[in-house]
This record gives C-alpha cells, sequence and structure tokens, in this order.
C-alpha cells in the first residue's frame, strides 16, 4: 500500500541534498501520520447518527403542555383554618372551653369547695369567700353581687349546703350576670359593607384576633375585606398581609407610617366597589398617649362616616384577660375615646383571671362577642354566657 512513498520521497527530497539526516524516513513517518489521521476522522464522521427523516415531532412538548394545562385547572388548597373552623362542633369547642378555663376554675373550685364545703354560710365563711371571688379579678362590685346572692340563698340554714348546689346557684348567678337586653343584635346595615373597627392596646392580640374573625366569617362564606391600620407598627402591616395571603383576602394598606384615616378610607371605598360582605379595620394602640390617640381615632371616623354615612357599625375593643385588672383600665380608657360596641376577649386558657370579664360584663354592660381560648383560629368563637359559666364551674 505504502509503495508509492519511496517514490514521492524522491520527487520532493533533491538527490544531492546531505545525507547527515534519514530524511527518507523521517518524510514517511509524517506521512504515515497525516494519513493515520485522516482515516480515523473519516470513520468518526461515518458512524456519527445522522438526523432523523420525516418523524414525527417530539413527544415531550405536549407532556409539558398537558402537565401546565393540568396545574392551570388545579383547585387552589383550602386554608388550614377554614377546614378547621367547618369541622368544628359545638362539643368540640365546649371541651376546648373547659379546658381553656381550667386555671381560672381550678381556682375557684379548690378555693371555694374547701370554705363552702361542711360549713355554715355565717359572715366569717362569706367574708372569705368574697375574698376568693375578688381574688379572681371579678372585681370589688361582682364579688358583692355574688355574696349577697349566696347569703340570701343559704343563710341562716342549719344544714351544710354541699359544695355541687353552691356551684349551681353561683353558675346560674354568673349566667344571669353575663346576659342582658343589650345584648342585641350586630348594627349590620341593610346594604352595602358591614364595617368592624377593631381597637386596642399593642400585645393584647388584636391583629391576630382580626385574622382569626376574617378565617371565621370566610369559613361562613361571606366575602371579606382586610384594612391594615395600624400603620405606626410595620410588623402589624405584615402580619395582616400574612393572614389575608392564607386566608385568600385581600388587604389595603399604605407603607409604614401612612395616615392611618387615609387607609380607612381607601378600604371602605374599595369596599364598597368591591360588594364585600365585611371590612374588619385595624388601628393604632398607642395607648400611653390618649390624646393623640383619640384625635387619630376620630379622625379615621370622620373620614369613614364621609364614604359610608353609618359606618363604622361596630367598634369592638379588644382585651387580654391575662392582664386582670389592666384590661378593667382599658375598657374604662377606650370607651372614654370612642363609642364601643362589643368586646373580644382573648387568651382565656392561659390566666387564673379569667374571672376579670364577669366584672368587666356587669360594671361596663358592653356585649362580648367572642372570647379565644387557644392558638388557632377557631378557638376565637362567639360568646354565650350560659357555655362561660357551665365551664367555668364545671
Amino acid at each position: 500500500m505504502l509503495n508509492f512513498i519511496p517514490t514521492l520521497y524522491a520527487q520532493t527530497v533533491p538527490a544531492e541534498t546531505p545525507t547527515g539526516l534519514p530524511w527518507d524516513i523521517i518524510a514517511s513517518a509524517v506521512i504515515l501520520v497525516t494519513l493515520l489521521v485522516a482515516f480515523f476522522y473519516l470513520r468518526r464522521i461515518m458512524e456519527k447518527p445522522m438526523p432523523p427523516r420525516d418523524e414525527e415531532p417530539s413527544q415531550a412538548v405536549p407532556a409539558v403542555a398537558e402537565a401546565r394545562k393540568e396545574e392551570a385547572l388545579e383547585i387552589p388548597r383550602e386554608a388550614d383554618e377554614l377546614v378547621e373552623i367547618r369541622s368544628d362542633d359545638q362539643a368540640s369547642w365546649l371541651q376546648r372551653l373547659r379546658q381553656g378555663l381550667s386555671k381560672t376554675r381550678s381556682h375557684l373550685k379548690d378555693n371555694l369547695s374547701r370554705l363552702l364545703g361542711g360549713q355554715k354560710l355565717d359572715d366569717q365563711t362569706l367574708e372569705q369567700v368574697h375574698e376568693v371571688l375578688f381574688r379572681s379579678d371579678m372585681g370589688v362590685e361582682t364579688a358583692d353581687h355574688l355574696v349577697d346572692i349566696l347569703r340570701k340563698r343559704f343563710g341562716g340554714q342549719s344544714a351544710v349546703p354541699d359544695w355541687s348546689v353552691i356551684s349551681t346557684e353561683l353558675k346560674q348567678a354568673v349566667t344571669e350576670s353575663m346576659q342582658g337586653n343589650e345584648d342585641t343584635a350586630l348594627n349590620k346595615p341593610a346594604e352595602g359593607p358591614f364595617v368592624i373597627l377593631v381597637v386596642g392596646v399593642n400585645g393584647v392580640g388584636k391583629t391576630t384576633s382580626i385574622g382569626k374573625l376574617a378565617a371565621r366569617y370566610v369559613a361562613e362564606g361571606k366575602s371579606v375585606l382586610l384594612c391594615a391600620g395600624d400603620t405606626f407598627r410595620a410588623a402589624a402591616i405584615e402580619q395582616l398581609q400574612v393572614w389575608g395571603d392564607r386566608l385568600g383576602v385581600p388587604v389595603i394598606k399604605h407603607q409604614q407610617g401612612a395616615d392611618p384615616a387615609s387607609v380607612a378610607f381607601d378600604a371602605v371605598k374599595a369596599a364598597k366597589a368591591r360588594g364585600v360582605d365585611i371590612l374588619l379595620i385595624d388601628t393604632a394602640g398607642r395607648l400611653h398617649n390618649k390624646t393623640e390617640l383619640m384625635d387619630e381615632l376620630a379622625k379615621v371616623k370622620r373620614v369613614i362616616a364621609k364614604e359610608m354615612p353609618d359606618a363604622p357599625h361596630e367598634t369592638w375593643l379588644v382585651i387580654d384577660a391575662t392582664t386582670g385588672q389592666n384590661a378593667v383600665q382599658q375598657v374604662k380608657a377606650f370607651g372614654e375615646l370612642v363609642q364601643l360596641t362589643g368586646l373580644v376577649v382573648t387568651k382565656l386558657d392561659g390566666t387564673a383571671k379569667g374571672g376579670v370579664i364577669i366584672g368587666i360584663k356587669r360594671k361596663f354592660r358592653l356585649p362580648i362577642r367572642y372570647i379565644g381560648v387557644g392558638e388557632k383560629a377557631k378557638d376565637l368563637k362567639e360568646f354565650s354566657a350560659q357555655d362561660f359559666a357551665e365551664s367555668l364551674f364545671a
């Protein structure tokens, strides 16, 4: 095959070339390497697969398109809070309520049963009963009222009353104390959004309660709009937005430091334009500066009334049961700032001072709209005086 190499060499190398180097071997090696490289290059080209001709289009694209189509048609997952509220029942709620009031109930039952069990209800015993009731933060007036009921019912009897009989009497007295003609239906408008202004000091769970209320209303099939009116705290705006994202509820908000009245005005306009059922408006809670807060809340109410004359239809104060008598002072202070129409009581599960709402109810005659006994949205529910009394003395 390589017989032509000497001839090619003779044609390319002159005869008179010095013979100090083996040029014939070098030239043959270079030509051989060149041929080998060309051979392997051509073989690689010949072995490379050719692209298919006239084949069907790849199925990868339709598969991706189909997956995207299914993703677009996927139904959004319902928030856990809505599922829990809808699946909740009365028996489960009463169980959580009893558990939530366990600290208050233990304080009352342990001390009262020790005092009243096996003893006549003389003045000395009733004085001790008064002290137990007062220490549960019911207040002087409520303690006086309950002691008077026990004195009239059992005073002077020779027989020693059983604790079960006494607790039944107290249960009935508390139920009657927390009921009244003022517990009327909500002041809902005949048409248009139901506007609820929510007030309270920082730290009582005001913004969280608004989120839980929104969850309950959405679970009931109502359309809700949230207003982040506490522009003093960036965390309050963000927290309300988290609730809105979780529940699929829109939130009207401005940047931190914006005028709360301006945010409230935009929220009312949006609520009317969108035809929502309920508008919940958060507010600042800087009670340490009462003059500034009073001016701010008054401006919010004026601006809302310009867009909707009868609004806000309800103004609810959120109080923390764990603060005891401080909650009483908060009701008094906010009552001087705005016309309160109801109370939302939180954190009843974290205190032995749950009796404070009995005293607040008796003193201020304000409806207790909702009570909270846990962290979950379903743990904030409409208040029932009978359920509360039954759980307190269970």
